[in-house]
Formats: C-alpha cells, sequence, structure tokens
C-alpha cells in the first residue's frame, strides 16, 4: 500500500474528463504526474488542442502507473428515474483490468450510498484479482462542482474525503488537501450519503423558488 506520508512523485489517474474531471486533472497538475483518461476520441482530440499540463489519453494501459485513481464519469438517470450506473460500472472494469497493486481507487460520481463498496469494489476485484484491502483500497469523495459556475470552484470549496479505513482515509485527505479544503467523513457510505443529502437540498431549493416565482409572476411582483 501506498503507506508513506509524502506524496511526493505519487501519479493521479482521473477517469472521465468531463465538467468534473478535466478541471481536477488541472488542479491535481499543479502538484502531482497526472493522467487524464477518456474513452472519447473526439473529447481526448480536442483537450489535447488546449494545452493542459496533465497527460491526456484513451489509452487505459496508462493507468496501471497511478497510485491514485479518481473515478469521475457521469451517473445519469433511466426513462423510469432509476440511477444508471453502467458508467461507474464500465469505468470500474477498465480501471480494474489496469489496476496497479497498492493503488487507491476513488470514486467521485453521484451514487447512493453503498455503490463504492457493494458494487464499485467486487468489479475492481473481479477485473484485477485482487484483493479490496489487501492489493488495492477504495475511497469516496463526492463531486462538488457545478457546470459553468466560475465562483465555486474545486479550490474554493470544502471537498468530502474518505477512504475504507483510516490509513486510505488519511492518505486521500493528504492528497485532496493540496488542491483544496478537506471533511473527513467518518466512513465512505457517509460520505455518499452526504452528497445525496446535498443534492435534494438544492433541488427543493430550486423548486421551492420557481414555485414562488410562478405565484408571485400572477401578482404581478417582479422575482428579479
Amino acid at each position: 500500500m501506498v503507506s508513506d506520508t509524502d506524496l511526493k512523485n505519487k501519479i493521479v489517474c482521473i477517469v472521465g474528463l468531463g465538467y468534473v474531471g478535466c478541471p481536477l486533472a488541472e488542479a491535481f497538475s499543479n502538484h502531482f504526474h497526472t493522467i487524464g483518461f477518456d474513452i472519447n476520441e473526439k473529447k481526448i482530440k480536442k483537450l489535447k488542442e488546449n494545452g493542459y499540463k496533465f497527460d491526456i489519453t484513451s489509452d487505459p494501459t496508462t493507468i496501471k502507473q497511478a497510485d491514485f485513481v479518481i473515478i469521475a464519469v457521469p451517473t445519469p438517470v433511466t426513462k423510469s428515474k432509476q440511477p444508471d450506473l453502467t458508467p461507474v460500472v464500465s469505468a470500474a472494469e477498465i480501471v480494474g483490468k489496469n489496476l496497479k497493486h497498492g493503488a487507491i481507487v476513488v470514486l467521485e460520481s453521484t451514487v447512493y450510498p453503498g455503490v463504492s463498496e457493494d458494487i464499485m469494489a467486487p468489479i475492481l476485484e473481479k477485473q484485477s484479482g485482487l484483493k479490496v484491502g489487501a492489493g488495492f483500497k477504495i475511497g469516496y469523495s463526492p463531486e462538488r462542482v457545478n457546470p459553468g459556475d466560475t465562483e465555486h470552484t474545486i479550490d474554493k470549496i470544502t471537498k468530502v474525503v474518505s477512504g475504507m479505513d483510516a490509513e486510505s482515509t488519511e492518505q486521500l485527505s493528504q492528497l485532496y488537501g493540496t488542491i483544496t479544503n478537506v471533511y473527513k467523513a467518518e466512513n465512505i457510505k457517509v460520505a455518499e450519503s452526504a452528497k445525496v443529502i446535498e443534492n435534494i437540498q438544492r433541488d427543493l431549493n430550486i423548486a421551492l423558488m420557481n414555485e414562488l416565482s410562478l405565484i408571485f409572476h400572477k401578482m404581478n411582483i417582479n422575482t428579479r
């Protein structure tokens, strides 16, 4: 395992270069050798034209270099309003097939409590042939970046972080602590729950404001 507290010379790999993964890779590239991986060839080509400091690739074998692998893929909902974990499962399969012994795999995608340990970890074990806790470790740190929000950027938010044990929690706290403020959650399920609560609170606030706006509009009250 990555047991030393000195993160120098560690390699970070971000899997999924969307509105969450790309800024994350950019932030980590200021401190570590960082690899940005995505399966979308068109996206890779476009990103390479922007002159980022991190390595940009669609070659999954580069994941084998990483001491920390951060999965930041989308989690859409199905037509029946159920969470679609297909991107998370696919990413975990790719990472598992290319997992370095001793690495820590962190999920950042929005998921319900239990996904990291009950779904992601077994896939990683199956694909890598390694055992969680012995061959690799896992953690969770929910993404908290809104698309187009230039005010609440990664360096200005508090990042909730948790590993599967005290050692991995401390290592992830140090890792994320190089780019932003960190709050250590009690365990992975608590960190996953925090993301669910945050999303519900945001959605309720938006819904309330929309309802009030409709009511005030009928009363000729300008909400702007």
